[in-house]
């Protein structure tokens, strides 16, 4: 964890991972500052890198994605530029919504959401295998989710 990161400076960034709309005066009586001096940490915070982006956690089921997928991705030949096409390729799905390049016995490691189950073999089918330089895929579908997206751990 980062030195030049004091005990308010976490708390602002704790709050702000619960609640990235919190107005500058509710952040300021959370974390024991005046709102000037708070906002002034928070750009510099901002400036700093600490705060990568402001969004949304979208509802996934109220939006229709019933089907979370994480498909393991293997290459068998591992060269750059076929990775480099893969990733670019990847980036331009919307229903990928992370990918990790991993070791051990994948190349990748993609999280997909599908409508349903129709929707997801026709993806797999239509996209993932087609993919440059995918060779073998297996999925694992999840049942339920248990955690998500809880933030970064600042303690």
């Amino acid at each position: 964890m980062s030195t030049d990161l004091d005990k308010t400076d976490r708390a602002i960034l704790a709050a702000l991972q619960k609640d990235g709309r919190m107005s500058n005066a509710k952040l300021a009586e959370l974390v024991g500052l005046s709102e000037t001096p708070c906002a002034r940490r928070l750009k510099r915070l901002e400036n700093d890198g600490y705060i990568g982006q402001y969004r949304a956690v979208l509802a996934r089921s109220a939006l229709g994605f019933g089907v979370v997928a994480f498909i393991l991705v293997r290459f068998a030949v591992h060269d750059k530029h076929l990775a480099n096409r893969f990733e670019r390729e990847v980036q331009a799905i919307p229903r990928v919504i992370a990918c990790h390049n991993v070791s051990g016995s994948a190349d990748y490691i993609l999280q997909v959401v599908a409508r349903d189950l129709d929707d997801y073999g026709s993806f797999m089918r239509d996209q993932m295998r087609s993919l440059p330089g995918v060779t073998s895929v297996e999925s694992a579908l999840s049942l339920r989710e248990v955690k998500a997206d809880g933030g970064l751990p600042l303690s």
